[in-house]
């Protein structure tokens, strides 16, 4: 006996859903939630210990912060004292005996107010100021591979789009990296910045004739961030591009026409034709090369393992090296957990803010 079914069959609907909820439950659902659930416990990999539940412990201990103001050290007679560097301050181990209610806290970031208000510093302090330092770090990379990728793609777009010989050839040539292992192309690209062999500080000498010319990219707390960064966009820049590529053919070529015939030139037609064409496809780019960024953690494991000085530690290369190179499985979920919730939240407001402007 054959039964048929419609395609608006509830039976039908569930048959052909089936195998992607499956794989979302197995995959993606339960993960969270045994993510979740050992947030509230102590559980290692590997420990004689038994897991037992600490309840809110490990998010007391990624989120407890507090803020001290440290005055400077002066002489009997009330002048700052200061030398080489500076104003001098207590030190950390000074400032905890001053404020006994610091004693498990440790530095995160410092700032040194003018002297129209006393040299006085700003400590923030936590109980592991290396989240924050992460989490500043992955901001800063968003915000420098966002606007670079994002434009890069949508130039590479334009060009590609023109009606010009071997546009195949180069679409293929910018596409090529986004289906290069990410790995490997963290590998070439730290010889390419090695300071003393690399490709790059080889070229910058060769210009300007100084065999001492170049930085360390890798090694230098400066220029780590924006190098990795480079990377990215370098090699996720074909993705966006072939998105951008679908978003402009779908721009009837009677509004550049009708543009022309009203005397519009290049960046005009570009202005008021191309990019209001490309709205709903700007929206998607910079949610989905944004949600890339935040995720990062292959370049900075094989490129600087995280430094120098925790200059490229990422939230989730923070979380990856507590739950498994120290084991520290609850405390990593916490990590992976907060941070989800900071996406969830940025993702809302970012798609919140580009549905008010397309209205």
């Amino acid at each position: 006996m054959k039964i048929k079914l419609g395609q608006d069959h509830p039976l039908a609907v569930a048959l052909f859903a089936s195998p992607a909820v499956l794989l979302f439950i197995v995959f993606v659902a339960l993960p969270l939630l045994l993510a979740a659930g050992a947030t509230f416990t102590n559980h290692r990999l590997m420990s004689p210990e038994p897991t037992r539940y600490v309840g809110l412990a490990n998010f007391q201990r990624l989120l407890a912060l507090d803020v001290a103001v440290v005055e400077p050290l002066r002489d009997a007679d009330g002048q700052v004292r200061t030398d080489e560097d500076g104003v001098r301050y207590p030190t950390w181990r000074q400032v905890r005996q001053m404020h006994p209610e610091l004693a498990t806290y440790r530095e995160a970031f410092r700032l040194n107010l003018p002297a129209m208000l006393g040299h006085a510093r700003v400590l923030l302090a936590a109980s592991d100021p290396l989240f924050y330092r992460s989490l500043i770090n992955t901001f800063l990379f968003a915000l420098l591979v966002l606007p670079l990728q994002c434009g890069v793609a949508l130039g590479l777009a334009i060009l590609v789009n023109q009606k010009i010989r071997g546009r195949v050839f180069f679409r293929t040539v910018y596409f090529a990296p986004v289906v290069t292992s990410m790995v490997v192309a963290s590998i070439v690209w730290a010889f390419m910045l090695n300071t003393d062999r690399g490709m790059l500080n080889e070229l910058l000498r060769g210009l300007l004739g100084n065999p001492d010319a170049g930085p360390d990219w890798l090694g230098d707390s400066r220029y780590a961030l924006p190098a990795i960064a480079l990377m990215s966009a370098w090699q996720g820049a074909g993705f966006q591009m072939l998105v951008f590529l679908a978003g402009l053919q779908s721009i009837s070529p009677e509004l550049y026409e009708a543009a022309k015939l009203m005397g519009a030139n290049s960046w005009q037609r570009f202005v008021h034709v191309t990019l209001p064409g490309l709205r709903n496809t700007i929206v998607f780019v910079l949610v989905s090369t944004t949600l890339l960024a935040f995720g990062l953690f292959t370049q900075v494991d094989v490129m600087t393992s995280g430094g120098p000085l925790d200059s490229t530690t990422t939230v989730v290369y923070h979380a990856v090296r507590s739950g498994f190179k120290e084991q520290d499985v609850g405390y990593g979920s916490t990590i992976t957990l907060v941070f989800f919730a900071i996406v969830l939240v940025l993702s809302w407001m970012q798609r919140t803010l580009a549905a008010k402007g397309e209205k």
